[in-house]
């Protein structure tokens, strides 16, 4: 990553205290990723960087330094901020959350960057929340080279029949359960095919369905999120009693 940056297009994820008088930033950039930079003095009373420094806002901004930590030299709104509220506060602080927890520093991917930015605009909008957040998590499982293979088995490479079963590997797919024990069919693994298919085709506003979807990419998620809980979920369920 070159050491001097002028007016890239990003978001705040998230912010910390540092030192006196500063904040810790980690942005995600269209160009560069996920990148860690010192706003220096943003913790001064009538400060206009901090004012800026939101979840949400899309912003440009430049930096400059040679290591990995980089310092704040300019920043600037570029749009309106999107504003979000309630539950979808929440699920916009949960993919925030989840992009600081899975993208390692300076890694490219200007595809995950129009994902998200597609997301925040939808929780910002009337678009039914849990299709925006099961479409922003494929997405991401993508960018990480993990990416869930909606559409064959992944033993017979056979399509995914709407009527067949089938047992979910996180680490390789879907395969196909030609009969299914009482035992079988109780495993949060096993999905339906047409729940697959409705997953696929972005159509997960019926509850059965809505339901299938988080419980596929919270599976699909897990391993690479490890054990420590997300925070954001936690604010959800403190919040609302019902996430």
């Amino acid at each position: 990553m070159r050491s001097k940056i002028e007016l890239q297009p990003a978001y705040v994820l998230h912010t910390h205290a540092f030192q006196n008088t500063s904040l810790l930033v980690d942005f995600f950039c269209i160009d560069f990723g996920r990148v860690r930079a010192v706003a220096k003095g943003a913790r001064r009373a009538g400060s206009k960087t901090r004012a800026l420094l939101q979840p949400f806002q899309p912003l440009l901004i430049s930096l400059t330094g040679r290591t990995d930590l980089k310092s704040l030299t300019a920043i600037e709104s570029s749009v309106n901020s999107l504003r979000l509220h309630g539950t979808r506060l929440f699920s916009g602080l949960y993919i925030n959350e989840l992009i600081v927890r899975l993208l390692t520093y300076q890694e490219s991917n200007p595809e995950l960057y129009a994902s998200y930015q597609e997301a925040v605009v939808a929780l910002s909008g009337e678009r039914d929340l849990q299709t925006v957040l099961r479409k922003f998590e494929l997405a991401l499982l993508e960018a990480l080279g993990y990416g869930v293979d909606l559409l064959t088995d992944c033993y017979s490479a056979e399509a995914i029949s709407e009527q067949a079963y089938y047992l979910f590997h996180p680490d390789i797919g879907f395969e196909c359960m030609p009969a299914l024990s009482p035992e079988q069919r109780n495993n949060p693994a096993v999905f339906h095919g047409a729940e697959l298919i409705a997953l696929r085709s972005g159509q997960c506003t019926e509850k059965n369905l809505s339901n299938a979807a988080r419980r596929l990419t919270r599976m699909a998620l897990q391993p690479h999120l490890g054990d420590k809980p997300l925070a954001s979920r936690d604010l959800f369920l403190k919040g609302t009693n019902t996430r």
